[in-house]
């Protein structure tokens, strides 16, 4: 799918550097087919020294040398990047952004071309490769566009295709959701603590518990309630726990977290 073509990694921050490391691995792609920007030389020296890539402070010039653009900078700096890059993009050209919120209606009308455009929203857990990431295409962008943009991002986790007016939605879920879990194993650690654990046991009972329910979600295609009923055993020690989640209210205040996030992510391009 990739072969001999370009890939330009534009802002080659963690995640850009994730996913060409995971490109890599996955065996898709070699080293000389990509060329990645960032803003500072030590920046480019890190990347060249850790994947080994070639690498340039022109946009425009990474673009020239490349078919597929991975556009992996901050939001509020997508549209003065696509302005940088613009001439140098033709309907040969496909366009995967990152950014948060930023809409591909708004990116083809800065390019002003028929160029395919399609935006993502990954998570953090993609750096370990255990992601989640939504795909939604642009006007111009074809299925085999949206085929290449799968196949990047299922090197390094899953991988959905959604309509576009639900990625709002996905950032206040799936992107910022990673935040809320840390802050759920946080607590269960505390909580191990409390009962008598040493922290590090409290800390790997915790994170690998949380790790094999959400494999147990994703591997049984269960129901998650259904999933909560097996463990909860009558007049068992479950119970009793589930009844102070209920009444300090924790699945009213999970759900108004992700309201609230989706709602930002609305907001952030001109908030």
């Amino acid at each position: 799918m990739f072969d001999n073509k370009r890939i330009a990694v534009l802002g080659a921050g963690k995640l850009g550097e994730a996913l060409i490391s995971g490109m890599l691995d996955a065996g898709i792609v070699s080293k000389k087919q990509f060329i990645a920007t960032a803003a500072h030389t030590e920046r480019l020296e890190q990347l060249r020294g850790k994947v080994e890539v070639e690498t340039t402070l022109s946009n425009a010039e990474a673009v020239r040398k490349a078919h597929l653009v991975l556009l992996c900078v901050k939001p509020r700096t997508v549209e003065e990047v696509l302005r940088e890059v613009a001439e140098e993009l033709t309907p040969n050209h496909i366009v995967v952004s990152v950014a948060a919120s930023v809409a591909t209606r708004f990116m083809e009308t800065v390019i002003n071309k028929a160029v395919p455009v399609i935006r993502t929203m990954p998570n953090t857990p993609c750096l370990v490769k255990k992601g989640m990431t939504a795909i939604a295409p642009g006007k111009y962008a074809t299925a085999d566009h949206v085929a290449q943009a799968r196949k990047i991002f299922d090197a390094i986790g899953r991988t959905l295709i959604l309509d576009e007016k639900h990625m709002d939605a996905v950032t206040g879920l799936s992107a910022s959701g990673p935040a809320f879990v840390y802050i759920i194993i946080e607590s269960f650690v505390e909580a191990g603590v409390k009962v008598g654990l040493p922290r590090e046991a409290a800390t790997l009972l915790a994170a690998q518990m949380v790790l094999g329910a959400a494999s147990m979600v994703l591997e049984t295609g269960e129901h998650p309630a259904k999933l909560k009923d097996i463990v909860t055993t009558p007049a068992g020690c479950t119970i009793d726990g589930i009844l102070e989640l209920e009444d300090g209210g924790l699945r009213v205040t999970l759900i108004k977290a992700v309201v609230r996030a989706t709602q930002r992510a609305k907001e952030l391009v001109n908030g």
